[in-house]
């Protein structure tokens, strides 16, 4: 067969008399409905295009179901993660989306000869559905790719978000790019060229929208703010609930009913404290210390000791530490007649040891999370005990109440102790003194008379 022959053939396959079949086929099928020829050529195209549309969404079905069950059965006996990620990432969940539509951008010329118009439009959507399809298989490339950096002790440190963000942003751009020449029917080139000259007047026009528009999509991407959030921006005198969020806004509504408007680009700018997490997480934090006055710390007699036995929840530790204490200063040999010597009871110690045990029997308290009592670096205020728990509930008014019972109890403990809590000399104390100083004086201003 010579080359003309070929050529023939091929145009005998694409002359638009050898698909009058079909379409006849449907416009005598529409006879009953009693339309204009032009009506009856109206609804067969439509039937046509949904036809094809059906066909083409069975096959991506199809495909898709087995091609994704194929693949995960390969992926799940190979030793790399990489194609684990894929899977993960929905990469080869949209590579199967690229076989229908670009056959059908192959076959619907073919399909359609009788219809210019409608072809001409289809071709646009079909070329705008590659573009998408094409987006989404190289995003989830990116993504799979980023993941799988995140495995590798070499770059486990490096912003691979940052990294993977770039290239999708880059690639939205030239896709968007791409599917406004589709629509518009202007060249990419053109349309870059026009666009980088208009740029600065847009920027000059629209910059606060432009800022806010590429912050909310950052902040959405990165979910980091929601409807509903509680944050903390002390800097612009935000502390309450999310309200609304817009390109240009965010609406917060504060505890004491203020409203406070942050400009939405200022969320990716600025700082600010999410408390999501901590009201997903059920458990709330307390972080609250007590000054103790540091001449009060002393070692425990023993008569005080057994005093403190009378403590239910502390009468066991004391026991187990009163004989971890002897036997080492056995040990050691250490010369009880100096406190000094050897390792001895504290009361400082004992408060701290009590309320330990106080938090972890509370109820209201999460076994779950830390919880500790621990001193902080002593200051000109004594020394700082602090008490270290998260509560079981994040509601605002019972986590204050639970707090407050806690510290309740702790403040009227310190005294049996014998341990003082620091406060700065009031005004009353300030007249009392001065007051037994005045007495003082006179005392012994009689003494030297007589």
């Amino acid at each position: 067969m010579n080359n003309d022959s070929i050529v023939n053939n091929i145009q005998d396959i694409l002359d638009p008399e050898n698909y009058s079949g079909l379409y006849m086929w449907f416009f005598n099928l529409l006879d009953f409905l009693n339309l204009s020829e032009y009506g009856t050529h109206v609804v067969t195209a439509i039937l046509l295009v949904l036809s094809f549309s059906i066909c083409m969404f069975i096959l991506d079905y199809v495909l898709k179901n087995f091609f994704i069950v194929l693949v995960k059965a390969f992926s799940s006996k190979t030793k790399t993660t990489f194609d684990d990620l894929l899977v993960d990432n929905k990469f080869f969940h949209n590579v199967t989306h690229l076989i229908p539509v670009a056959l059908a951008k192959i076959l619907f010329p073919i399909f359609f000869l009788g219809f210019p118009h409608l072809t001409n439009f289809m071709m646009s959507v079909t070329a705008i559905l590659l573009t998408v399809t094409i987006t989404l298989v190289l995003r989830s490339l990116i993504r799979s790719l980023r993941d799988y950096m995140k495995t590798k002790p070499k770059l486990i440190d490096k912003p691979l978000d940052s990294y993977a963000q770039v290239f999708s942003i880059f690639l939205y751009f030239f896709s968007g790019v791409t599917i406004f020449s589709i629509v518009t029917g202007t060249d990419p080139v053109k349309f870059l060229i026009s666009l980088g000259a208009a740029s600065a007047i847009l920027i000059l026009v629209f910059k606060d929208t432009i800022m806010g528009f590429v912050a909310s999509i950052q902040v959405s991407s990165n979910d980091m703010v929601r409807v509903g959030d509680w944050i903390e921006m002390a800097k612009y005198g935000a502390d309450g609930t999310v309200l609304e969020m817009n390109l240009s806004t965010v609406k917060v509504q504060n505890f004491d009913k203020t409203i406070t408007t942050i400009p939405t680009h200022l969320l990716i700018s600025d700082s600010f404290k999410n408390y999501r997490g901590m009201q997903t997480s059920g458990g709330r934090r307390i972080k609250r210390s007590i000054n103790i006055k540091i001449s009060s710390i002393r070692y425990l007699e023993k008569d005080e000791i057994e005093l403190l036995k009378k403590i239910q929840i502390l009468a066991p530790y004391i026991e187990e530490r009163q004989k971890e204490i002897e036997e080492y200063n056995e040990l050691t040999g250490a010369n009880q007649s100096m406190p000094i010597n050897g390792r001895r009871i504290t009361n400082i110690g004992m408060f701290r040891a009590y309320v330990t045990r106080y938090i972890q029997q509370n109820p209201n308290i999460h076994k779950e999370y830390p919880l500790m009592v621990r001193h902080l670096q002593p200051t000109e205020h004594g020394l700082p005990v602090e008490l270290y728990m998260f509560t079981n509930t994040t509601v605002w008014a019972v986590y204050e109440n639970i707090m407050a019972d806690i510290f309740d109890h702790v403040l009227a403990a310190v005294d049996y102790f014998h341990l003082d809590v620091f406060e700065l000399p009031s005004s009353d104390d300030v007249r009392q003194f001065i007051h037994n100083s005045a007495l003082g004086e006179n005392v012994k201003n009689k003494n030297l008379h007589l």
